[in-house]
């Protein structure tokens, strides 16, 4: 009964830590786990999802710790397995989330000997993730790595007195001082704020710290705030910050996704503070950064008024607005012009999923203005493409009208992932794919102007793909559109809607050289 009694201590452990939902995938080691979270499910203790494939497994949890604040747990069986949950891992610790990784492993004898599925799990994730219930701060992953039996007698499990316990992140007093001198100090060139991911408890906050201060804002989509504060947004304004950088930059939440926070690299000489979860400063260069939770790290800022004005390094701003919304007019089945007609629909929903890289940037710039989006959610902490789909239905398994946009690279990376519309709502849920036949973000990178036409062909990585047969083979509608002017939006069916949007090349092309955007 050894490998029983361990999957029991295990999962209890885990539950009373705060883990509600467990993703298993199945394999004969991980089976005794499996076991024991059917009892424990059909007690009404937790909630279990199913997948086949970890990698997307793992990130339909990291998912699910997005939605719900709290920790869900990814079950899996041993060797390369646990291997497959590196990338979500790693996308876990960027954004301080409280994912947990519970891996059967075989017992302790088995390692180094180079037996079947023998692999070394322990550290496997390096500093990645914590290896320890007690010291875990739930701001990282956690990862219990469980030795067991292959084979095992199946008992019956006493779980009427267990219950899931609190889980509360507790960063402390936040030592706000030395922010606080450094937001009052006056500038020659003032103050910009840039506002990354947010929790949507931090969001109104963030809100009257900014009409408060009533400084330039360049906001994130994933702030939720980007359109309640749009009357201090530098609209498409990247290029004119880093001809007439201000003196400060103030980041407040995830990493932004702009060019000008790269740009950053190369000018020393503007002072930068990030205030985030992950006490990660999100640049090689010196910069002051204070961890902590926005909710609680802004109000012991105190009071602030309005301390500078940068207006007049910022002239041209307004022009650069318009003329961005005439060019969305006049190209409307360019790249941007779809995410403008896109957005507008999109807004209609309860929430919006970003696969990076090119969707979150164009959604930041060019998407509608007037209906305010609070739900809008992106995996920015490593900037990668993978798990894009299985994250996006992780944290809006429970929603209606779900939306998720994403390039076509993007979406191909995570097919598997589709699997969970199975178990998730489906009434309402929107996915788009933007075809634009590859990885054409890098076609905007400046260096690639300099490469050879091999090179940049790898580099766009054109991937030819039938998502009409994706829509059957998963059991969705399926609509292709070409033109804006052809899209009426999407019918309220039970079904998940796949929409395959095919830009007009030429449009977008145009579009951009009316506009140096990378």
């Amino acid at each position: 009964m050894k490998s029983w009694e361990t999957a029991i201590e295990v999962l209890s452990d885990a539950v009373k830590a705060g883990v509600e939902e467990f993703v298993v995938c199945g394999g004969a080691r991980n089976a005794v786990l499996l076991e024991v979270l059917s009892q424990m499910e059909g007690a009404g203790k937790v909630r279990v999802w199913s997948h086949f494939e970890e990698r997307s497994a793992g990130f339909f949890a990291l998912g699910r710790t997005m939605e719900s604040g709290r920790p869900c747990a990814v079950v899996v069986t041993s060797g390369t397995a646990v291997a497959e949950l590196l990338p979500a891992v790693i996308e876990g610790f960027y954004q301080a989330r409280p994912l947990v990784l519970i891996t059967a492993d075989r017992p302790e004898s088995f390692r180094g000997s180079g037996a079947p599925q023998a692999v070394e799990q322990i550290g496997i994730f390096s500093e990645y993730a914590c290896l320890n219930l007690e010291m875990w701060d739930g701001m990282r992953p956690l990862h219990l790595n469980v030795e067991l039996e292959e084979s095992f007698e199946i008992g019956v499990g006493d779980f009427s007195d267990l219950a899931a316990g609190d889980f509360c992140v507790d960063f402390g007093r936040p030592n706000v001082g030395a922010l606080a001198r450094w937001i009052r100090e006056p500038s020659m060139r003032g103050l910009v704020l840039m506002i990354g991911e947010l929790e949507p408890y931090e969001q109104e906050e963030i809100f009257h710290f900014c009409e408060a201060l009533a400084v330039p804002v360049v906001p994130e989509a994933t702030s939720g705030l980007r359109e309640a504060l749009q009357h201090l947004v530098l609209v498409g304004a990247e290029s004119i910050l880093k001809e007439n950088p201000p003196s400060k930059i103030l980041r407040l939440g995830g990493v932004p996704s702009g060019r000008f926070w790269r740009d950053l690299e190369d000018l020393p000489k503007v002072d930068v503070w990030s205030v985030c979860s992950n006490g990660l400063r999100g640049l090689g260069r010196e910069a002051n950064v204070l961890r902590g939770s926005l909710d609680r790290v802004i109000p012991a800022v105190g009071d602030v008024e309005k301390i500078g004005d940068v207006s007049d390094l910022l002239e041209g701003v307004e022009g650069r607005g318009q003329k961005i919304e005439e060019a969305l007019e006049t190209f409307p089945d360019s790249e941007p012009g779809w995410m403008r007609t896109l957005s507008v629909f999109a807004s209609i929903g309860q929430s919006v999923y970003l696969g990076n890289s090119l969707p979150i940037r164009e959604w930041n710039t060019f998407a509608q203005w007037e209906r305010p989006v609070q739900i809008v959610r992106a995996n920015r902490g490593a900037n990668g493409i993978d798990g894009q789909i299985s994250s996006w239905l992780g944290a809006s398994a429970t929603e209606e009208n779900a939306w998720g946009i994403f390039g076509d690279l993007t979406a191909l990376y995570d097919l598997a992932g589709l699997k969970m519309l199975g178990q998730v709502e489906c009434r309402g849920r929107v996915m788009v794919v933007i075809n634009n036949n590859g990885g054409q973000i890098f076609s905007r990178v400046p260096r690639l102007e300099s490469m050879g036409e091999g090179a940049k062909k790898w580099m766009a990585a054109e991937t030819p793909a039938d998502f009409e047969a994706v829509a059957k083979l998963w059991g969705m509608n399926y609509i292709k559109v070409t033109r804006a002017d052809e899209f009426d939006g999407v019918e309220d069916t039970e079904r998940a809607v796949l929409v395959e949007v095919v830009p007009d090349s030429t449009q977008t092309t145009r579009f951009l050289e009316l506009f140096d955007r990378r």
